[in-house]
């Protein structure tokens, strides 16, 4: 006596069987058209194709060289609207080469009302080193007016540079 478990059972292997041998015959049909489609194709002209290429040396923009003793600026470099970035550079010497040398950056601005120079930024550093060449990019962003650089090293002083004024 078959039982229904047993009938639905063949009857969906059954099924499995069918749609698994439709699959087979239709990925056959496929892969035969798609032989024929390549092979029946003509094959590509070759085109031939030439590169050509300028060459242009790279070039890295110049060092700002200093001297012990002073602080120089580059020129500055133009930003959207009235951003300026500034570079500057100076020599720090360190009185102890065997640790480390600090130094601080400080960007001052003239203020006539009381004919002094005041602090408008600043940034700090190290080294450890007998001597370093520092370097600081300053970025001011239309505050028009005299500025300097002050450069100051751990147990070695302050350096200045020359005041140069900033217009928009």
């Amino acid at each position: 006596m078959v039982t229904r478990s047993t009938a639905a059972l063949a009857t969906g292997t059954a099924n499995t069987a069918k749609l698994f041998v439709a699959a087979l015959a239709f990925t056959a049909a496929y892969v035969g058209v798609s032989a024929y489609d390549t092979a029946a194709s003509a094959p590509a002209t070759a085109k031939s194709i030439t590169l050509s290429a300028r060459t242009t040396p790279v070039t890295a923009p110049a060092r700002l060289e200093a001297e012990p003793g002073t602080v120089r600026l580059g020129p500055p470099v133009a930003e959207a609207g009235c951003a300026r970035t500034y570079e500057a550079a100076g020599v720090a010497v360190n009185r102890a080469p065997g640790r480390t040398a600090f130094y601080t950056w400080r960007l001052t601005r003239w203020i006539p009302r009381t004919n002094t120079w005041r602090t408008y930024l600043v940034e700090h550093g190290g080294f450890a080193a007998a001597e370093q060449t520092v370097t600081w990019h300053p970025r001011l962003t239309g505050s028009t007016g005299w500025y300097r650089v002050e450069l100051a090293v751990e147990g070695a002083g302050t350096v200045k540079s020359r005041r140069f004024q900033v217009t928009c």
